[in-house]
C-alpha cells in the first residue's frame, strides 16, 4: 500500500505544527496529557485535511476540519476555564488555515 504525497505532507505538517503548538504549553508547564492531546490533534488534523475530499479552498478546508476536531476539546476547556476558549479558538483557526495551505501547496503532484 502506497501512501500518497498529500497524505505524507499532511502527517509531516501535522507533526511540525504539533511541535510548534506545544512549545508554549511546555513553557507554561502544562501536564503531559494536555501536551499529548494538542500534539495528536495536530497530527490527526493534518491527516484529515490531506485526505478530505471537501470541495473547499485548502485554507478554508483546513480551518473547517481543524475547528471541527477541536470542538470536543473546546467543550472541556470552556467548562473549566472559559476565558481560555477565545485564544484556543483563534490558535486553532490559524493552525488549521496554515496546515491547509501548506498541505495543499506541498502535497500536490509536482509538474515536470
Amino acid at each position: 500500500m502506497e501512501i500518497s504525497r498529500k497524505t505524507k505532507a499532511g502527517i509531516v505538517f501535522g507533526i511540525i505544527f504539533g511541535i510548534v503548538d506545544i512549545i508554549p504549553m511546555i513553557l507554561m508547564k502544562m501536564t503531559w496529557d494536555t501536551l499529548l492531546s494538542a500534539f495528536s490533534m495536530c497530527v490527526i488534523g493534518g491527516f484529515l485535511i490531506a485526505t478530505s475530499t471537501l470541495k473547499l479552498h485548502n485554507i478554508l478546508k483546513g480551518m473547517v476540519i481543524f475547528f471541527l476536531i477541536a470542538i470536543p476539546m473546546m467543550i472541556i476547556v470552556s467548562a473549566g476555564a472559559p476565558k481560555e476558549l477565545i485564544p484556543m479558538l483563534f490558535t486553532n483557526l490559524i493552525i488549521g488555515s496554515l496546515m491547509g495551505y501548506f498541505i495543499g501547496r506541498f502535497g500536490e503532484k509536482q509538474i515536470k
